[in-house]
């Protein structure tokens, strides 16, 4: 098998630039009516509106790599970079080490790429790890790195990354590559081609041991942060997750040769796609707010508290809907005061009733307005 990087002209990409055109058009507007949104919210709003695509884009760029985490705990660690008290609580170093990354690529996307950042990062990611060669480090062990899957005995090569011994080479000139594409740079690229070109440049070099994927989706958006001006505030990792085989498929099938306008154009559509998620998930905080203003003061102490662990689901809503089973439970109460507590949030609009008898579920009513 011959991959990418060992092919002539290696690594000139090619692609085919009015493929992605109007998609590239469609990426600035939608950043322009992001940005719009945003002024909706008060500074603590907005503040606690990164905290939590922060903490959910480090939680799934680790799903992705089959690593879960804990959504608490890294909310915890991210909150205290932004100067909130927390409760003490045990924060493992790799769920600390996510959260220090994502919080460095939120605040310092403007700097030129550099092999330190990449090393500060990597380090980062691998804190606590003792089964590393090397952290904060290239990669130097003289074993194939691959990517592979199946049994042991007769596993499935799905990429096969260059040698050691050129990891320090090729990254020079990914480096110099990235920084020299930035926008008023010489050879400046519009975002979105350059973000699909440099993640999918990184992992076919796949310079470290491990964490190559969080590292190449960290560069993917500081690709997309430097074209804009301000971080994206999109929910990338969070989309990749939700179609994971789509997205290794897509990789897969742009790692042997260098034209790449398929990725190019697979990678734009679900960068667009995250947009549209942040756009949605500022749209249900907005009709959150109204509905809360709506209802100060008429709701009882028990149906606060079930509002508020709904609403904690986001756009994913209650899974499988809220049962009155659920509602005794969270709000510590009998089964007649669910009943009327239940059918009162019906009545004043909070809550949306499907199915009959023991298949009847409640849902935020806001999540119909916006699917």
């Amino acid at each position: 098998m011959t991959w990418n990087w060992q092919t002539a002209g290696w690594p000139e990409f090619t692609y085919d630039p009015s493929a992605i055109a109007e998609l590239e058009g469609r990426f600035l507007h939608r950043s322009g009516v992001l940005l719009g949104a945003l002024k909706y919210f008060d500074d603590n709003e907005k503040t606690q509106f990164t905290i939590n695509l922060i903490s959910d884009e480090a939680l799934k760029t680790s799903e992705i790599e089959g690593e879960f985490l804990n959504r608490d705990s890294l909310q915890s660690s991210i909150r205290r970079h932004f100067g909130f008290a927390t409760p003490k609580r045990k924060v493992l170093k790799g769920e600390q080490g996510i959260a220090d990354m994502m919080v460095d690529v939120y605040r310092n996307f403007q700097s030129p790429l550099s092999r330190q950042q990449l090393f500060v990062w990597h380090n980062m990611l691998t804190s606590g790890r003792g089964d590393l060669t090397v952290r904060g480090g290239y990669r130097t062990h003289k074993e194939a790195m691959q990517v592979v899957s199946g049994p042991v005995h007769a596993p499935t090569v799905h990429f096969e990354a260059p040698p050691s011994k050129k990891v320090k080479g090729e990254m020079n000139r990914f480096i110099q590559w990235f920084n020299v594409t930035a926008p008023h740079a010489k050879q400046a690229l519009p975002p979105l081609t350059r973000s699909g070109i440099a993640h999918l440049y990184f992992v076919c070099i796949h310079p470290f041991e491990d964490g190559n994927g969080r590292i190449g989706r960290a560069i993917a958006e500081k690709a997309l942060a430097q074209c804009l001006g301000h971080p994206t505030l999109i929910a990338l990792s969070q989309t990749i997750n939700s179609r994971k085989k789509s997205y290794y498929q897509a990789l897969e099938n742009n790692n042997k040769n260098l034209q790449i306008t398929d990725w190019l154009v697979y990678f734009a559509k679900t960068i667009l796609d995250a947009q549209d998620y942040t756009q949605r998930s500022i749209d249900f905080l907005i009709e959150k707010t109204k509905l809360y203003d709506r209802l100060r003061g008429r709701l009882n102490e028990r149906q606060e508290k079930i509002l508020a662990r709904m609403f904690r689901e986001g756009l994913e809503g209650f899974k499988g809907g809220l049962s009155a089973e659920n509602y005794i439970k969270i709000a510590d109460t009998s089964r007649a005061t669910a009943t009327r507590d239940l059918r009162d949030l019906v009545e004043k609009g909070a809550l949306v009733k499907t199915g009959d008898g023991k298949y009847t579920r409640y849902h935020l009513t806001i999540l119909f307005k916006h699917p």
